[in-house]
């Protein structure tokens, strides 16, 4: 185990962390104590455009993987149209290896409810929605305790805290498909439809909910909204890099001497997170890792110091997602990783378009016959034309990152495909779960 260095310790910074240590920290009480809703009668008191400039003044971006402004999607919703607007937060967490909404939800349920709440004020929403995946039941309760609490202290419903502004909060459980995770996905499973993506345009912003104009934002990023108001954009912008302000809650999983979750400055480097996560476990080197999730391009040992934000880890080919770090090691094969990437998306594919429904599925056969050892040469071709034909041709971005780990480790590894294929390295699966693969 390592000790960390004093200044990559530094490179902590307990913001939407800061409260999950504290004793019954999901408690109102507790919250209340730790300047909680102070944020929300601050405010209250300011006009709802002067909130919007406040947060793309911060340079927050969406913490749910894709990084778009966050002011600037507020924004755009139009006001003054006569129609509803809505505030869904997407809580349906479930990309392997992604893991820090959970224990943000679990730990800290009145962050989220207090920045949904500023974050329908701004946008001038009267009903907002916490989509949560099904399987979270443990978080879910935490929240709806936690509504109701607020409800009971007049943080929600009629003329919030007097200030004439209203507001119902809703948390919804999902039935736990990967895809509701694509934002209108997500609100077609919400309306009571069958989750698959829409057609776009239009666009959320004017169509979304009900047809109504919606903002959808992930956890992270509304969680971040009452620490923005409080400390200001300046504040906020003392962290991070330039184009990525702000804290990150990186989730660090794999061979590493300890497994969790660390709020650091955006543009720190795996190297760092690495030491502050105790080193790589005895025995192990690092090989590849994902800077943000199973769907997004692995990394290798060599870019150990590229900076974990959203322009850094673009420059080097990958993409920072949900900056969920998963650390493999030389004892681990980027071969069967890919499958068993490769079988999730297969599994969670929709199956509304066939690039994605078909793709997926030919690839997890191929993958299964070069892990038997009866692979030849031209999968590797048949592997890449297949994610060519996935990627950009896909209905959503779900078929785009299930390519994502196959270009890659050809990329970084194809030197291990070929040793399964010309017999250097003993078959991983057996001729009974190769059924089906030819």
């Amino acid at each position: 185990m390592t000790t960390p260095r004093p200044e990559t310790l530094a490179k902590l910074t307990p913001v939407l962390t800061k409260r999950w240590l504290s004793p019954d920290a999901w408690r109102l009480g507790t919250y209340e104590k730790l300047d909680g809703y102070a944020a929300l009668r601050k405010a209250l008191k300011a006009h709802p455009d002067d909130l919007i400039q406040l947060i793309k003044d911060s340079g927050l971006r969406g913490r749910g993987g894709a990084g778009f402004p966050t002011g600037l999607k507020w924004g755009f919703i139009p006001q003054g149209d006569g129609k509803p607007h809505y505030l869904v937060v997407n809580a349906d967490e479930g990309e392997p290896g992604t893991c820090k909404d959970l224990p943000l939800m679990t730990h800290d349920p009145h962050a989220l409810v207090e920045g949904v709440i500023i974050a329908s004020y701004a946008i001038r929403a009267s009903r907002a929605y916490i989509y949560i995946r099904g399987e979270a039941v443990h978080a879910a309760r935490r929240l709806r305790s936690a509504v109701d609490e607020a409800y009971a202290k007049g943080y929600l419903g009629r003329n919030v805290l007097g200030s004439g502004f209203d507001l119902d909060l809703v948390v919804h459980s999902g039935a736990g498909a990967y895809i509701c995770g694509e934002e209108t996905a997500l609100l077609d499973s919400l309306e009571g439809f069958r989750g698959q993506p829409r057609l776009r345009p239009p666009f959320p912003a004017t169509h979304g909910l009900y047809a109504s104009p919606t903002v959808v934002n992930n956890v992270g990023t509304i969680a971040s909204v009452p620490h923005i108001v409080l400390g200001g954009a300046d504040w906020w912008k003392t962290m991070g890099t330039e184009k990525s302000s702000g804290p990150m809650i990186y989730s660090l999983s794999g061979r590493i001497a300890f497994p969790g979750q660390y709020e650091a400055s955006m543009g720190i480097t795996l190297r760092e997170l690495i030491e502050l996560a105790g080193g790589m476990k005895p025995g192990h080197e690092l090989k590849f890792w994902t800077p943000g999730g199973s769907s997004t391009p692995l990394l290798t040992a060599e870019h150990l110091d590229v900076p974990l934000d959203f322009e850094g880890v673009a420059a080097a080919g990958s993409i920072l997602g949900t900056t969920a770090t998963q650390i493999f090691s030389d004892q681990d094969c980027p071969v069967y990783a890919t499958y068993r990437w490769l079988e999730f998306y297969h599994h969670e594919s929709c199956g509304k378009c066939t690039p994605c429904r078909e793709g997926n599925y030919w690839m997890v056969r191929v993958y299964r016959r070069i892990l038997a050892g009866q692979g030849t040469h031209e999968d590797l071709d048949t592997l890449l034309d297949t994610c060519d034909n996935i990627l950009g041709r896909s209905f959503c971005g779900l078929g785009d990152g299930a390519t994502s780990s196959v270009t890659s480790s050809l990329k970084y590894f194809k030197q291990d495909y070929l040793d399964y294929i010309e017999g250097r390295t003993a078959p991983k699966l057996s001729d009974k779960q190769l059924v089906g693969a030819h």
